[in-house]
């Protein structure tokens, strides 16, 4: 081979491999691996914390904690948090203070004084603390205040810890957003329960909408709060969630689908937009947070795998040989709502009643559970039926309807 023949070998195998990495720069879908942090919002720490921390150690990067609340009828708040078990814990720490939307105007100096407080007690207890994140429901019209207090506590804060802001998709139509998350280091938007709870707590489409605006409109980093909760309406409008209320009727149960939440971070991951660095999920389960999705839960919708429920339905004689009681069982990994019908064919019953959320009825060859009230089932937990007097005992084969 000639030396101008070497030579053009040479480039045409240089041109070849630049091509190469153009078409893989361009064509490939720009796919990220999403952060996972979680809020632990509970007002009253108990012993379950402990447990949630130890079995959410490899699920979640950090932790956002509740620590402080100003509220215009309450005043402050301060939220006494197990700084030692967060110390234990090691992962990074995330001070959320929240401010009630209801405030008549944001008392800068007492705000700040009271942050500054519990930043020094946390930090002299040894929880290992990267920032702090103000969570404050501001009508739109009050942003430009708001962006005062953000500034103002951007000077108080030691220059170590990052500032954090919640934004709402309402702010999204205000021309001082920019500026605002300017002000700020970071921020997380919020796409659950943002509007009217009747309306439910998480769509899809519209949180595709509002992320990809809000994009366009931060030049920092930028987190998503999710939802792994449910909630409840009483008639007259209250909401229960975190906080059980004290109520004699029947709730409308708001949840959303963990498919749903699955299929969403897969199209976040897929195309991800501009900044987005992670998730932050509402909240850490604990196991007596019924309203929460269990940890099982949790695990499967962010590391994308199977969520579809599987039932089974535990038939227990009684001392009464002819006398059963009947539970239904999520034997699958997610939480799921109860089946509508839960219909055990080839049933020779003469009596039967429901239990809890169910009501009962005997046909000509089956026994029927009808569902009267929704409830979310945990995953590998139970719940009754009913019982039944039968003439023989009861197969275990049975047909649900979601």
């Amino acid at each position: 081979m000639s030396l101008r023949q070497w030579i053009a070998a040479c480039v045409l195998l240089v041109m070849l491999i630049a091509g190469y990495c153009l078409y893989a720069l361009f064509s490939s879908p720009k796919s990220i691996h999403l952060d996972q942090q979680v809020y632990i919002w509970q007002r009253v720490w108990t012993p379950q914390h402990q447990k949630a921390l130890k079995q959410s150690h490899a699920l979640f990067s950090a932790l956002r904690v509740l620590g402080l609340q100003i509220h215009p009828q309450e005043g402050v708040r301060t939220i006494v948090v197990d700084t030692a078990l967060l110390k234990q814990d090691g992962r990074s720490v995330w001070l959320v203070v929240r401010l009630d939307g209801q405030l008549a105007h944001l008392n800068q100096p007492l705000i700040i004084m009271q942050v500054q407080r519990t930043i020094n007690t946390w930090m002299k207890a040894g929880v290992p603390l990267t920032g702090i994140e103000i969570d404050y429901d501001a009508p739109t019209a009050k942003l430009a205040a708001y962006q005062q207090f953000v500034r103002a506590l951007r000077k108080a804060l030691p220059e170590e810890l990052t500032l954090s802001i919640t934004a709402l998709p309402t702010w999204l139509e205000s021309p001082l957003l920019p500026t605002l998350l300017q002000t700020a280091d970071t921020s997380v938007l919020q796409v659950h329960n943002v509007q009217s709870p009747m309306k439910g707590l998480f769509d899809s489409a519209l949180a595709q909408r509002w992320l990809h605006e809000y994009a366009g409109k931060t030049r920092h980093p930028f987190f998503i709060a999710l939802p792994a909760y449910g909630s409840a309406l009483t008639r007259d409008n209250r909401v229960e969630s975190e906080i059980l209320l004290s109520y004699a009727e029947e709730l409308q149960e708001l949840s959303v689908a963990p498919q749903t939440l699955a299929d969403f971070i897969q199209q976040l991951e897929g195309s991800p937009p501009k900044e987005l660095q992670g998730i932050v999920w509402f909240r850490l389960p604990l196991t007596g947070d019924r309203r929460a999705w269990s940890m099982t839960t949790l695990e499967a919708v962010i590391h994308h795998q199977s969520l579809a429920p599987r039932w089974s339905v535990i038939i227990t004689p009684t001392q009464d040989a002819k006398l059963f009681d009947l539970a239904i069982k999520n034997s699958g990994q997610i939480d799921s709502p109860l089946p509508q019908q839960v219909v055990l064919q080839n049933a020779e019953c003469e009596f039967t009643d429901g239990a809890n959320h169910y009501r009962s009825e005997l046909t000509q060859d089956a026994l029927r559970f009808t569902r009267i009230s929704s409830q979310q089932l945990r995953a590998g937990e139970s719940s009754p039926l009913g019982w039944a007097r039968c003439a023989k005992t009861l197969q275990g084969n049975f047909d649900v309807k979601p």
